[in-house]
């Protein structure tokens, strides 16, 4: 999934700048960008797919259902706290998480490329563990072979996924639902929608590749709160 597309400055140089400015105004960037998610430029694209054996895809027994509800044992929502690391035991993934933004097609940009053990944290959502949708993006490939979410796909309901944050705490996600959308018709609404708990999305590329235009799909983890430690 390398990018052509620079990536972009994040707004701020310094997160305290950041964390200020964030006090003063309400951080509402799906009221922004729906127009943009909602036509399907929403996604990192353009793997290279040139591999003997593509990733592995989502069954269609894996289709993400309602969340499902915590009851009494559902964690209270951590404040904010920028995301430093991804683990996934299941696909065994223990990566650095970098800030990403928008690139200037609008597009959540991606991690750089080079690097194939490395996730993006989408700053224009919430971070996660805070109410609302977090997102955390990265490559399945690259030129050199498969990259951070190569196996994101052979995930299954049920397994988990942890974050670490900036504050030391650790947002632990479970696993509801694991899909392949056509970029091109990606359904910006449901997979980015704030169901009002503390969610998860993890994306990559996915579903049929060219040369001409790279992955055509992109894979989509479904998860929420269970567990912070």
């Amino acid at each position: 999934m390398p990018s052509s597309q620079p990536a972009d400055e994040f707004e701020f140089q310094d997160l305290q700048d950041f964390q200020e400015a964030e006090k003063q105004k309400k951080r509402a960037p799906w009221g922004v960008m729906a127009l943009v998610l909602l036509t399907g430029l929403a996604l990192i694209r353009n793997g290279s797919g040139e591999f003997d054996v593509g990733p592995p895809q989502p069954a269609s027994a894996a289709a993400a259902d309602r969340a499902p509800d915590a009851g009494d044992a559902a964690p209270v929502p951590l404040t904010f706290s920028p995301a430093e690391r991804v683990r996934i035991k299941g696909i065994r993934v223990d990566a650095p998480v970098i800030q990403v933004g928008l690139d200037s097609e609008g597009w959540v940009d991606a991690p750089p490329p080079e690097d194939p053990n490395l996730a993006g944290w989408f700053t224009g959502a919430v971070s996660p563990g805070e109410k609302g949708t977090a997102v955390v993006v990265g490559h399945v490939d690259n030129q050199r072979g498969p990259a951070v979410f190569y196996g994101l796909g052979s995930l299954k309901k049920g397994n988990h996924i942890e974050v670490g944050r900036a504050d030391k705490k650790t947002a632990i996600f479970e696993i509801y639902g694991i899909e392949v959308f056509d970029k091109n018709k990606f359904p910006g609404k449901r997979v980015y929608g704030n169901s009002g708990t503390p969610e998860l999305r993890v994306i990559t590329c996915g579903g049929g590749f060219s040369k001409q235009s790279g992955y055509d799909g992109n894979v989509v983890v479904f998860a929420r709160l269970v567990a912070v430690r």
